[in-house]
């Protein structure tokens, strides 16, 4: 790993969110040293939890009830905003190029939306880069965050780290649309010849990574609405 004051904030909460295993609990006293003090606070019962872990099994058993039992918890961030539905295809492209733009090949199974991979991205590119779509992200983020602290969840922390990263508000957003994606619709990996996708340079405009079907941040208030 390099020294501590090169590993970005990102890079430590990516890890932290990845599915625990023995090299990941050895590492928590150096991935807690990359971390400012106040994030070390704030991140202290994950840490607690991950590093005071005498069964591997268990720890393992409790990341997969959090992330892959609960859909309300999933780590894939377009689940939450497009469901099942075709826009989540298109979402996942357009974060894909977005990757291949800063010039990250995907070697990895796992699909684009993944917020691990997401986060692991944030910290290799450039600050205001990342800045811009964190805040673009935050508001599915924040969804995460919530349903984690309202069952006490240590896994929580990361993203209440992540809200204060931004100054951009996350908003309420709406549920997700309900029905089946066209697995037609993309395809991520090799393609059945076995050979990848060939990586094309864009000349025009990028598009925009749709992190929600409407963003709330430009939403009109709704009517007789009142300040808390």
């Amino acid at each position: 790993m390099p020294p501590a004051r090169d590993v970005s904030v990102y890079s430590v909460l990516s890890a932290l969110l990845t599915y625990p295993d023995e090299a990941l609990l050895q590492a928590m006293p150096e991935l807690q040293s990359c971390l400012s003090a106040s994030h070390q606070v704030q991140l202290a019962p994950l840490f607690a939890v991950l590093s005071e872990a005498d069964d591997l099994i268990s720890v393992q058993e409790q990341y997969v009830a959090t992330f892959d039992r609960r859909p309300v918890h999933s780590l894939h961030l377009f689940e939450h905003i497009h469901g099942e539905s075709r826009d989540r295809g298109q979402a996942m492209v357009d974060l894909r190029e977005e990757y291949f733009r800063h010039g990250l090949v995907l070697d990895t199974s796992e699909l684009p939306d993944y917020v691990p991979l997401f986060l692991e991205f944030l910290g290799q590119i450039p600050p205001d880069s990342a800045a811009a779509l964190l805040g673009d992200a935050i508001h599915v983020l924040a969804r995460i965050g919530d349903k984690l602290s309202e069952s006490g969840n240590p896994y929580a922390t990361v993203f209440a780290v992540l809200r204060e990263l931004t100054p951009i508000a996350p908003q309420p957003l709406p549920e997700p649309p309900e029905g089946d994606m066209e697995e037609s619709m993309v395809t991520f990996g090799p393609q059945a010849d076995g050979t990848e996708p060939a990586l094309r340079a864009r000349t025009q405009t990028s598009q925009p990574i749709h992190f929600y079907e409407t963003d709330p941040r430009h939403m009109p208030a709704a009517s007789g609405s009142t300040s808390s």
